[in-house]
């Protein structure tokens, strides 16, 4: 699976941070059909199974769906996780990790 490494500084005002995250995924959902988004809903449970730790909603962005992993979670089963990563890959879904977590992305159709 491709992954992109990110240097991404943890935001100063959460409040403000999370105020912009409601107002751009409000903004955003209407780009992607439905079966997008029920993608990123069976994609989230996946991860919930095999991850432990916080994993946050769906987010909707200009140019992707993401599913972020809060750092400091432990993968339960590794070799499920590489195959459905090996899935997801075929279908053009890649990672980005970054010192707040690993983050899942679908791209925009």
């Amino acid at each position: 699976m491709r992954t992109v490494e990110l240097d991404t500084k943890e935001a100063p005002n959460k409040w403000w941070a999370l105020q912009d995250r409601r107002m751009r995924n409000i903004a955003n959902a209407s780009l992607y059909s439905d079966a997008q988004k029920i993608r990123a809903e069976r994609m989230k449970l996946a991860l919930e199974i095999l991850y432990t730790g916080k994993i946050y909603d769906i987010a909707f962005g200009k140019r992707s769906i993401s599913v972020k992993l809060q750092s400091g979670g432990n993968i339960r089963n590794r070799k499920e996780l590489s195959l459905l990563e090996a899935d997801w890959s075929a279908e053009g879904i890649y990672k980005k990790a970054t010192e707040q977590g690993v983050q899942y992305h679908i791209p925009r159709a």
